[in-house]
C-alpha cells in the first residue's frame, strides 16, 4: 500500500490555542495554521518519541511527546477518525497510537508519577491530569508535607504555544496563556516518607546506581526535590558567575542567598527557592537609609514574585554600609573583553551593597537608580521616615517617582500623579509635631497617604514639589486658623471657668479654709481614735465614726460667726 502524500483535518486546537486551524501530517513531520491566519508551528518528523490518543477539552486529542522533552497537543479530533489517524502515525513515523483512557472519578487523591516530560497524576492506575514541565516555573515546600507547584504567565497576552517554533526553544508558559482564565498555583498534600527506589520505580528516569540502597526521606522532600531536577528549576543553564550568602531580604522577609547567571538570578532561601530572569527587572534602585547605617537595594520585578496567595512587585534588600567583600567572577577573560566589556570587572573589592549593585547591573542591562540630587532632608537625608496606615517605612523622592520601602513596597511615577495635598491629622499635640501627605493618581485610580511625617520635612518637601513641578495643596494652613481658633475659644472658656470659680470661692466665704483649719478637737497626745480604728472589736455604726464625719460635713457648711455655738462633741464613754 503506498502512503499518501498529505493528510489533513481540519478545526483542530493547537495547545490550547485560541482560534481552531489545520493541521497537515506528511512523512517529513507536521504542520498547524490557524485559520485566522499569522499563527503557523511545524515539527519535524525525526522529534516524535511518543504519541497517545485521549478525550480532550474539544473532542479526542493526539499528544505528542518530543526527544527534547516537548509535549506537543493536538486538540479537536472526531472519535471516528481514530484509526484513520492510528494509520498516520504507524506509516509516517512508526509510532503506535496509544489509547489512553483518564480517570473520570473526580478524586482528589492518588499518585504522583514522574515521567520524561511531563508529571501525571494518577487515579486507580489512570491519569487524572498531567503537568508539563516546561509550564512549571517554581515549586516550594509550603509545609511539612506540602508543595506549592507554580505555573509559568505569558509574558504577553498574545504569546501562546502556537507562536514559533515548538522544540524546546519554546518558552514557557505559552500553552495556558490563551485561555481566559489561567491556574496559577497547585499544591499537594504528600504524607509519610518514600525511599529513592519506590521513586524510580514510579517513573524517574535515573541511572540503577545506588538503587539497592533504600533510604528513607520524607515524602514531600522527595517529591519536592525530583520536580526541581525534572522541571530544570534548581539547575540553571551555565555557571554560576557570582554567589552572595545570606543576604536579608525585608520584602519578601527572610535570608536569601543569591545566585547569579548568564540570564538569570536565582533567591535560595530555607523554605522558597526562586529563579528570576533579568528580563523580569523592570525597576533597580540602591537607596541609602536615613540611618546612616544601612543601604537599600529595590528591585521592581514584572511579573512580580508570588509565595502562595502573596505577590511581591518588588525585593528589597537591606546591607550594612560599612560591609566589604572581596569577590572575584567565576568568568572568562574572553567573556570580560567581549560581551561584558566595560560593563563587569573581574574582581571586586567594595561595600557589599556596591558590589551586588554593579554585577546586577552588568548582568541585566538594567540603569541603577539613586535618590534626587534636587531633595535633602532637614537631616540632610535621601529619604523621610513616614508610615502607611500601621507599616513604617521611608518616602524616598527620586528624580522620576516616590518610592516608599520596604512594606508596602510602593513606586509612585510623578506623571500619575494629580495632586499632593498636604495636611494634619489627629490632635492639636500631635498635629503641631507632624503632617500627613495624600497623593491622588491622575483618572481617579486610587491615593497615596502618608502619615505622621515629621514636621521639620515640610518645608524641604514643598520645595521639591516645586522644582519638579507637581501641584500642591496645602490644608494645613487651614487647620492653622482652626487650631488658632479653637485655643482662643479655649482660653475664653478658662478664663470664664476661673471667674466662676473665684465668685463661688467668694460666696462660700472661708468655707474653703476648712481643708487647712487646725482641728481643735486634735489631740497629738492621745492615740485613743487610733487604737479604736484599728481595734479588732470596734463595730462601723452610724452612731460612731460616721456620725462624726456627719458633723464635720455641717460644721464645713456652717458660717464662721456660728462657729461657737458649735455643740461640743459627746464624751466617749467605754462600753
Amino acid at each position: 500500500m503506498s502512503k499518501p502524500a498529505v493528510e489533513e483535518f481540519n478545526g483542530i486546537y493547537l495547545d490550547l490555542s485560541r482560534q481552531p486551524g489545520k493541521v497537515k501530517f506528511a512523512e517529513p513531520g507536521l504542520a498547524w495554521k490557524s485559520v485566522a491566519g499569522g499563527q503557523s508551528s511545524s515539527l519535524d518528523g525525526e522529534q516524535f518519541l511518543q504519541c497517545q490518543w485521549s478525550r480532550g477539552a474539544k473532542g479526542h486529542e493526539v499528544k505528542i511527546l518530543t526527544r527534547d522533552s516537548g509535549v506537543l497537543q493536538l486538540d479537536g479530533f472526531d472519535a471516528e477518525e481514530f484509526d484513520r489517524v492510528q494509520k498516520i502515525f504507524k506509516l509516517f513515523y512508526g509510532l503506535n497510537l496509544e489509547h489512553k483512557d483518564h480517570a473520570l472519578k473526580g478524586w482528589n487523591w492518588g499518585k504522583g508519577e514522574f515521567g520524561k516530560a511531563e508529571l501525571s497524576f494518577n487515579v486507580q492506575n489512570r491519569p487524572a491530569f498531567e503537568i508539563p514541565y516546561t509550564e512549571i516555573s517554581n515549586t516550594n515546600l509550603a509545609g511539612k508535607n506540602e508543595v506549592a507547584v507554580e505555573f509559568s504567565l505569558p509574558s504577553g497576552g498574545d504569546e501562546t504555544g502556537t507562536n514559533g517554533h515548538l522544540g524546546g526553544a519554546r518558552s514557557r508558559g505559552r500553552k495556558g496563556g490563551a485561555a481566559k482564565d489561567q491556574l496559577v498555583e497547585m499544591r499537594f498534600y504528600i504524607p509519610g516518607t518514600a525511599t529513592k527506589k519506590e521513586n524510580e520505580e514510579d517513573g524517574e528516569d535515573k541511572s540503577g546506581e545506588g538503587s539497592e540502597e533504600e533510604e528513607h526521606h520524607n515524602a514531600a522532600n522527595l517529591f519536592y526535590d525530583t520536580l526541581m531536577d525534572k522541571a530544570d528549576i534548581g539547575e540553571v543553564a551555565g555557571d554560576t558567575f557570582a554567589t552572595f550568602l545570606e543576604v536579608l531580604h525585608l520584602t519578601p522577609r527572610g535570608r536569601f542567598g543569591i545566585d547569579m547567571y548568564e540570564n538569570s538570578f536565582r533567591l535560595r532561601g530555607k523554605t522558597y527557592d526562586y529563579k528570576i530572569p533579568y528580563d523580569n527587572i523592570k525597576k533597580f534602585m540602591v537607596l541609602p537609609k536615613p540611618d546612616d547605617l544601612h543601604f537599600l537595594i529595590t528591585i521592581g520585578l514584572d511579573p512580580p514574585l508570588r509565595q502562595g496567595q502573596t505577590r511581591y512587585p518588588f525585593l528589597v534588600m537591606q546591607f550594612k554600609r560599612d560591609d566589604e567583600v572581596t569577590i572575584e567572577l567565576n568568568m572568562t577573560s574572553e567573556m570580560l573583553e567581549g560581551k561584558y566589556k566595560n560593563k563587569l570587572s573581574a574582581r571586586y573589592e567594595s561595600p557589599q551593597h556596591r558590589v551586588v549593585a554593579e554585577v546586577f547591573r552588568g548582568l541585566s542591562g538594567k540603569k541603577i537608580v539613586t535618590p534626587s540630587k534636587d531633595f535633602a532632608s532637614h537631616h540632610q537625608q535621601a529619604g523621610v521616615k513616614c508610615s502607611i496606615k500601621a507599616n513604617e517605612g521611608h518616602l524616598f523622592c527620586l528624580d522620576k517617582s516616590f518610592m516608599f520601602v520596604p512594606k508596602p513596597a510602593s513606586y509612585i511615577p510623578f506623571d500619575n500623579i494629580s495632586v499632593i495635598t498636604m495636611s494634619r491629622v489627629g490632635g492639636a499635640v500631635s498635629a503641631s509635631r507632624t503632617f500627613d501627605i495624600t497623593i491622588a493618581t491622575k483618572n481617579g485610580t486610587g491615593e497615596h497617604q502618608f502619615s505622621n511625617i515629621n514636621r521639620e520635612e515640610q518645608k524641604p518637601l514643598e520645595e521639591f514639589f516645586q522644582i519638579k513641578g507637581l501641584r500642591t495643596k496645602n490644608e494645613m494652613i487651614d487647620d492653622s486658623s482652626a487650631l488658632i481658633a479653637a485655643a482662643l475659644k479655649d482660653a475664653d472658656m478658662a478664663s470664664s471657668d476661673d471667674e466662676e470659680v473665684v465668685a463661688a470661692r467668694a460666696d462660700r466665704g472661708s468655707a474653703d479654709e476648712d481643708d487647712e483649719s487646725v482641728d481643735e478637737d486634735f489631740k497629738a497626745d492621745s492615740d485613743s481614735d487610733v487604737a479604736e480604728e484599728f481595734d479588732s472589736a470596734h463595730e462601723s455604726s452610724g452612731s460612731g465614726s460616721d456620725a462624726e464625719m456627719a458633723d464635720a460635713d455641717a460644721g464645713a457648711d456652717s458660717d464662721p460667726p456660728e462657729e461657737e455655738a458649735r455643740p461640743k462633741k459627746k464624751a466617749k464613754t467605754s462600753k
